[in-house]
């Protein structure tokens, strides 16, 4: 599904920091063929020149940032092996360096906060940067989802390899598939999470799987909360390119290539690819024609590469509508009522059941394309996300191709309790036959 940037500074040398993955990035700044210095300061040459245009941050550390990149520059120099050193990041919001700790230590540096949506509405699939809303770098006139929205933008736009976002209804999902960009949201009770509900969840947006991956290492190797599946499901509490002004969607270089290539042998030489199940509304949702037609053209290409195997479950999936669950959840001072007992409860019975007979779940990531700056009308743009949020299945967005309206449309990946490995593992062999993004 690649396609080319319109702007011609977006088209940079295979060598640029700009054209290469995270794991790229680390991979130079700790053999000290690039320094962490310059690859930051090249992050922010092109926030600075591209952000007045895309309002992907609301604020940007410049100097804070080039500080904190000699220092990881000393720490390779002292021989300290930094897993993701160098590797310029955008944390979601003003207080995403609260859940930012283990990416730092591992070598990132934290260049800026990503935009989230503005007060002043209800609906959450927009954001608003420093600059004014933040516009969807495939179509300006178009959002690019929300709420991690800048997160997505920026890594959309190239300005840099990966940022944060939390997920408490399709939040790092829906972004990442109106971008064009890989999200991922781990299980409920897999790592940390402040929120009273236990709905929101943290999650990355990156444009190579490999770096999800890579995240998904640093932050699960620092958890301190319970093993697979603690805290999830009912028992859960607690269109012509990217114009970016100067970004890119670059190539996939030699590592992100190697982790995409070992994803796609080790599926392929198992002798036993994952099962899937295709459900293009959940049960209850109506999509639009056009995404449906997207995404499931993407789940047959996957099939017929042999990074998964479709199959028909014994019963169809006909999950209960979430929202009144959601909602209620969600409302302040509420607490769980019958009817959110109820829903939740018959949807874990019948995810426990789809489970028991296939490892994955395909979906359209979210059911409409990118709605514009005036709002998105009488639709739920998390139809066919938030489930999980109540249910706590880890789930991933990778782009499927784009709709008549040149924007991308994403692809969802829901995996039973516990299996993020092996979202990314298929989402990597995806990658290889779908790809590059």
């Amino acid at each position: 599904m690649t396609r080319t940037p319109d702007h011609p500074d977006a088209d940079p040398s295979p060598a640029a920091p700009t054209s290469l993955s995270a794991e790229e990035i680390a991979s130079a700044v700790r053999s000290r063929t690039l320094r962490a210095v310059d690859v930051v300061a090249e992050a922010l040459d092109r926030i600075e020149r591209a952000d007045p245009v895309l309002s992907a941050f609301i604020g940007v550390w410049a100097e804070d940032a080039l500080r904190r990149a000699g220092e990881v520059d000393a720490r390779v120099e002292a021989g300290e092996r930094l897993p993701l050193a160098g590797v310029p990041i955008g944390v979601k919001g003003r207080r995403g360096l609260g859940t930012a700790g283990p990416l730092l230590e591992a070598g990132c540096v934290a260049v800026g906060a990503t935009s989230v949506p503005g007060p002043g509405t209800v609906w959450q699939t927009w954001g608003l940067g420093r600059h004014g809303p933040t516009v969807n770098p495939w179509r300006h006139d178009r959002t690019p989802g929300g709420s991690s929205a800048g997160s997505a933008v920026a890594v959309a736009a190239g300005l840099v390899p990966l940022a944060t976002g939390n997920d408490g209804a399709g939040s790092v999902r829906i972004p990442a598939a109106w971008c064009g960009v890989v999200g991922l949201k781990v299980g409920n009770g897999r790592l940390p999470s402040s929120d009273r509900t236990g709905l929101m969840v943290p999650g990355v947006l990156t444009r190579r799987v490999g770096d999800a991956a890579a995240y998904w290492r640093v932050m699960s190797d620092n958890a301190t909360t319970a093993g697979p599946g603690a805290g999830s499901g009912s028992g859960s509490r607690t269109g012509s390119g990217p114009r970016t002004g100067s970004g890119s969607r670059a190539g996939s270089g030699s590592m992100s290539a190697s982790v995409t290539a070992s994803a796609s042998a080790s599926i392929s030489t198992s002798g036993d690819r994952p099962t899937a199940v295709w459900s293009p509304d959940l049960g209850f949702d109506s999509p639009d024609p056009d995404v449906v037609a997207v995404a499931h053209t993407a789940a047959l290409r996957l099939a017929e590469a042999g990074a998964l195997r479709l199959t028909r479950p014994r019963t169809p999936l006909r999950l209960h509508d979430p929202a009144p669950a959601w909602l209620a959840l969600r409302t302040p001072g509420a607490g769980p009522t019958p009817d959110v007992h109820r829903i939740r409860a018959a949807n874990d019975s019948r995810l426990a059941a789809l489970f028991s007979g296939t490892r994955l779940l395909l979906t359209p990531t979210a059911p409409t394309p990118p709605h514009g700056h005036e709002g998105p009308g009488e639709r739920y743009s998390t139809a066919l996300t938030w489930a999980f949020n109540l249910s706590g299945h880890p789930a991933i967005s990778i782009p499927a191709g784009f709709g008549p309206d040149g924007c991308p449309v994403g692809l969802q990946l829901v995996a039973a309790h516990g299996e993020e490995a092996l979202l990314l593992e298929v989402a990597g062999a995806a990658e290889g036959h779908l790809g590059p993004w």
